[in-house]
């Protein structure tokens, strides 16, 4: 395989970042789109010169022209999407959620793994330096033994419009929204431990939608470790940006965005405040693109991509056992 051919379904906001992703890479080239909406298909088309373009997912799969697809659609098609490109030997990188529920993406694990082929879920702070500066960290045990986080996924006196607000498209609010943002990142941090119980209150509290603006999360991991989420839409304050946080260790603590350390030490603080080049954006181009790379490879080398299709899929798990809990009031026991 010369160069991957890569095509990308949806030429909205997110999808423009993936076909930066993919022209900055010296392993693939962007050969089609997909949009029912001509006039958004047509600018993007031109913005990115893509060679060629289709009106239906079916008949971008039809053509043959592709070896792999971003679906960064309305997540009500992710997971049908994502089947029938596996279904056709294409490889897929999905932006979260993966799908509309657990059932759904243990459908999609599946599927890649009896045809062997790369699914990769957009979870993208994965990516970020910062995000792996507080990992690593934990991971050397600097901070001692950690046994509480914090995540945040907030947007503050704003929030998204048109299909992010229809639970028939979207499944769910600012926590499948924003919520999982800060779900996967911390999991992340703390090595990928699985979850055994959540528990939630789900609301919609600010403005007139059918899927939630607020919720607050308690998740227990296997390794002992609990940790709070706040997710919300049109919020009065944020204790931090998208995906930042809070860990809390026996010997430490550390923030994300802020990015910087503190450990006690013969009675006083010693704090660490590494330079990171100044974010110009908080949700940057490069750990887009640094996402891509690792869809890639996982594609050349015939791997298993981190995050995975199963990191996905607990993403999920924690996400319905989150509503499940809202709605009955109790504690769901996750198997």
């Amino acid at each position: 395989m010369d160069k991957i051919r890569v095509g990308i379904l949806g030429c909205g906001y997110i999808g423009a970042y993936h076909a930066r992703a993919v022209l900055a890479s010296e392993h693939a080239q962007l050969v089609a789109v997909v949009d029912e909406n001509v006039e958004k298909r047509s600018d993007f088309v031109t913005k990115f010169q893509v060679p060629r373009w289709f009106s239906s997912f079916e008949d971008l799969l039809e053509s043959k022209s592709v070896d792999a697809v971003v679906i960064a659609l309305p997540n009500r098609f992710h997971g049908p999407y994502t089947l029938k490109a596996l279904a056709q030997g294409v490889h897929v990188l999905v932006e979260k959620p993966m799908a509309f529920t657990a059932i759904e993406a243990a459908a999609m694990v599946e599927a890649a793994d009896c045809n062997k082929l790369v699914l990769q879920v957009g979870h993208m702070w994965r990516f970020d330096p910062e995000v792996r500066y507080v990992a690593d960290l934990i991971s050397s045990g600097r901070l001692g033994k950690v046994f509480k986080t914090k995540g945040y996924g907030i947007h503050t006196n704003w929030g998204p419009a048109g299909w992010f607000t229809k639970k028939a498209l979207a499944g769910g609010g600012s926590l499948v929204d924003m919520g999982i943002h800060a779900v996967d990142t911390t999991r992340f941090l703390l090595g990928d431990p699985l979850p055994v119980r959540v528990y939630a209150e789900v609301g919609t509290y600010v403005k007139y939608f059918d899927v939630d603006d607020t919720a607050t999360v308690l998740i227990t991991w296997d390794n002992g470790v609990h940790s709070l989420i706040e997710s919300g839409w049109w919020q009065p304050h944020m204790d931090g940006p998208e995906a930042g946080g809070g860990v809390y260790g026996t010997q430490g603590y550390a923030s994300l965005f802020p990015t910087r350390s503190s450990f006690f030490q013969n009675g006083t603080e010693q704090i660490e405040d590494p330079a990171f080049p100044p974010r110009i954006d908080h949700c940057g181009q490069a750990m887009y693109s640094l996402q891509m790379e690792e869809f890639l490879r996982a594609i050349l080398e015939h791997g298993t991509p981190r995050p995975s299709a199963a990191d996905g899929l607990v993403a999920m798990k924690i996400l319905d056992a989150a509503y499940e809990s809202a709605r009955t009031g109790q504690a769901v026991q996750i198997r």
